[in-house]
């Protein structure tokens, strides 16, 4: 099908953008890929054009929705951008297993702490790509600093691998505390502030585990637990 003058309006991670490009290059369509460059460049977009949400494609200046709508004209069958629904159920299992690991080694609430961060870095550096993805979605310093989303498991693991061997708190309780406030002042103010509807990066990038309380329960952890180990 020859369309002329195509633009896509988008996210850069939002799948259902993701999904409209590839389309279009799966068909061979020559297309303007235009990328937000922040929160408040969409909503400007959205109210100059009326709409709810993104992503939006036109053609020849008409505006035709959005990836399902691409799909529907293109007569091919959407995909589903979102195979399962959020769950908290990953990081609660997380936690439950570490709880009992800690109380089998009889070490504790730093057990506990210790085996959790490890776990979760496990976790994020199993697809680390992934997570990259996610987590730079809603972390400030990542968003400036991409390659802190990569040392960022890494950093995680040393200072649950420092809690339960006891070694250098000092060190690594101070980078508890720099990348656990930095984290919860990211979750604040995408969840709580900006009122975004993300997923968490924090088992993962590919878990459906809603960026939240849960989130932020681990920053606030790692803060307390770097100032335990600095006291």
């Amino acid at each position: 099908m020859a369309l002329d003058n195509v633009k896509v309006y988008r996210k850069k991670l939002c799948p259902y953008g993701q999904h409209a490009v590839d389309l279009l290059r799966k068909k061979g369509i020559a297309f303007e890929d235009h990328l937000f460059a922040d929160t408040n460049e969409e909503q400007a977009f959205k109210i100059n054009h009326q709409v709810q949400t993104t992503p939006q494609i036109f053609i020849d200046g008409e505006r035709i929705g959005g990836y399902s709508d691409l799909a529907n004209k293109l007569q091919v069958a959407p995909q589903n951008a979102k195979k399962s629904s959020s769950s908290y159920w990953p990081v609660i299992t997380v936690f439950a297993v570490c709880l009992l690991m800690a109380i089998a080694t009889q070490t504790e609430l730093r057990g506990f702490m210790g085996f959790s961060l490890c776990v979760l870095a496990c976790l994020k550096i199993m697809d680390l790509t992934a997570f990259i993805k996610g987590f730079v979605q809603y972390d400030l310093l990542a968003k400036k600093l991409p390659v802190y989303a990569k040392v960022y498991p890494l950093v995680e693991l040393l200072v649950g691998l420092s809690l339960l061997a006891k070694q250098l708190p000092i060190v690594f309780g101070a980078m508890a505390l720099v990348v656990g406030f930095i984290g919860a002042v990211s979750i604040i103010k995408s969840v709580y502030i900006d009122k975004l509807n993300l997923n968490c990066a924090c088992v993962g990038g590919n878990s459906k585990v809603p960026l939240g309380f849960l989130s932020l329960t681990e920053n606030l952890a790692m803060i307390f637990m770097g100032t335990i180990m600095l006291l």
